[in-house]
Parts: C-alpha cells; structure tokens; sequence
C-alpha cells in the first residue's frame, strides 16, 4: 500500500496564511436528491449575505480536478429553489480517490483561490472531504443529501421526503391494478444498505409485507401474508423490497413466490429512479435551506470536516465526518414493530 504523500512546506505555509474566510466553492458529489438545488441557492446567498464571494464546482469532485467553476452570484440561483436534481450537476471520481488527483484538486483550488468548501452528498461524498482535508488542510462542511435518509447523527437528508412521496403516489395507483385483477406486486424501492424509504413508503400504502435488510424478520410475514391470502381467496396485495444491494432481487423473490404459490398472479414493478426525481417538496425545500445557511455559519465559525444535522424537531446539529461515515443509520425499531402490529 502506498503511504499517503506528504504536504510540502510551501502548502502548509499557503493554508496557515489563508485565515481569512473570503472564498467557498459548492458542490454537490454522488448521486441527486430532491432539494439538492435549495440547498446550494441557500449556501450561495447566506455567503453573500456574509461578505463572502461563491464559487459552484460543476460534476462534483471530477469537477475540481478539472477545474469546472463557474462565480455563483443572487441572481445566478434565482428560480431553483422549486427545481429537481441539481444545476451544478454531480458525477462519482474514481480519480478523486487517488493522490494524484486530489493533487490536481487542491491546486485548482489554491489557484482559484478558494478557501474552503461546502459539499452536499452521501457518506461517499464525506469520506472523499474528510481525506482531501487531512491532506491539505482545506476545511469542508457536509450537508447530506441522499433520498436513503440513512446517515448517521442526522434524522433528516434531502430529498427523502420527496421520494418517500413519489414511491407512496406510485404504488397507490398499481395496487388498482393489483386489485382489478387479484394480483399481488412486488414493488423495488432504492436503499441499497437502507431500508428506511421501503419501510416508510410500506406503512403509508398499506403494504401487505415489507422486505428490508435490516429486519429480516419480516419476511415471516410475507409467508403469513402469502398463505393467509391463498387460504381465504384474497389473492392481491403489495410487497415493498428495499434493492438491498442484491441485482435482481426482488425478481428472484417473486420468482420463487411464483414457484411455491403457482396459482397467484405475481408481478413485479422497479420504480427505479423516477424515485430521484421531480420538485422537492415543502419539506425538502425547508431543510435544504435550514442545512445550507447553518452550513456557511458552521464555516464562518472555523468548524470543519463536520456534517450539518437535524435532529430533533429540525435543530441543527454538527457531526464529524468521522461518525458520519463510520457509524451505521439504525433503522427506526418502532416502525418496524408497527408494521408487525398492524399487519394483522
């Protein structure tokens, strides 16, 4: 394994020197949430608000070894708050992830003359900040954006509201067709690792059973849900699966439903990512805006390599990134012990 360069005296010298808060670049890494662009209009316009200048980095981390900024300005981030996805645009940089890269980086920023960084994404996007910070001592503050809502310290990420809507508003019109004609639908929702948006989406159509890898108990109640219905001639229903990192998943258990229980009608339907996509909701849009002027305050503040939280009722909260990507989102007990009540 290849030991981790070392910073020259000269940049050590040029960060100890920049003390002085003028410059933040903004940039949104990993994959797109709803809110996503409330959250860099907030960022931009709480800067300027505070005497700063903004800089948007494009493509994300990419976008910083290639130098793709463009001087955000008020007006630049007018008309996006309502808008899904994100203007500034986001990629995943396998060349971040080497010295050699993040060289390129921190000289694209020395020489553009930014000081520091607001980055909103996942914990890939957190763990990329928190190495290019050790190296070069440039400070970063997260704001979680990530339609999972499974990051560690926070009870909220944006975009999770908007989808957990978009995946309720999906699944009430199939299970019309699910009930039309005595079909039972196994419904993919995302959550690779997560299966918080599949358990709330779950509860709020009514699932007859919910897949997560969290609690794999609940598959027992997809056998009762499964004999139960055969046995009383009830032979519609909804299953929600979270992807849980396994390709093909739920069509392998729909598959073997088919096989065990060859006079049901099974279908299955991947919603994909129509799940990432469309206007933030209210909610979204609130905390966006809540997360990146607390995010700017937090930098002014000298706060670094932390995330923006919220936590109880909407309060801000710092978490290191340390915690934030290290330590697991334990799934919330009391829905699942709900799902199990009321499935009844």
């Amino acid at each position: 394994m290849r030991e981790r360069k070392e910073v020259n005296h000269d940049e050590k010298l040029y960060n100890m020197k920049r003390k002085k808060l003028e410059k933040i670049g903004v940039l949104t890494s990993g994959g797109d949430a709803p809110g996503m662009n409330a959250a860099i209009r907030a960022v931009t316009r709480a800067a300027i608000a505070k005497k700063l200048k903004v800089v948007g980095i494009r493509h994300g981390y990419q976008g910083m070894i290639d130098g793709d900024f463009v001087p955000l300005r008020a007006r630049d981030v007018s008309g996006i708050l309502h808008r899904g996805g994100t203007v500034l645009k986001t990629a995943r940089s396998a060349e971040f992830r080497t010295e050699e890269g993040r060289e390129k980086a921190y000289q694209n920023l020395k020489k553009e003359g930014i000081d520091a960084c607001v980055v909103i994404g996942g914990d890939g996007s957190f763990t990329g900040a928190l190495v290019f910070s050790q190296d070069y001592d440039i400070p970063f503050v997260g704001i979680p954006g990530t339609i999972d809502n499974d990051m560690y310290g926070t009870d909220y990420t944006i975009g999770y509201d908007t989808a957990l809507n978009t995946v309720v508003e999906a699944v009430d019109k199939i299970r019309h067709t699910a009930a039309s004609h005595d079909r039972i639908f196994f419904i993919e929702v995302m959550g690779r690792e997560a299966g918080l948006l599949a358990l709330s989406s779950g509860i709020a159509v009514g699932a007859e059973a919910i897949l997560i890898p969290e609690a794999k108990r609940l598959e027992i109640e997809l056998d009762q849900f499964l004999k139960k219905g055969y046995k009383e001639k009830d032979r519609s229903g909804i299953v929600i699966v979270a992807e849980g990192g396994e390709t093909g998943r739920v069509i392998k258990i729909a598959k073997a439903v088919e096989e065990n229980y060859p006079n049901l009608d099974v279908r299955v339907s991947i919603l994909g990512h129509i799940q990432r996509g469309g206007k933030p909701s209210a909610r979204d849009r609130i905390a966006a805006t809540k997360m990146g002027v607390a995010a700017v305050e937090a930098l002014l503040d000298d706060q670094k390599s932390i995330m923006i939280a919220l936590v109880k009722n909407f309060a801000i909260d710092h978490v290191p990134f340390k915690k934030a990507v290290k330590l697991n989102h334990a799934i919330d007990e009391d829905l699942v012990q709900i799902q199990s009540l009321i499935n009844i």
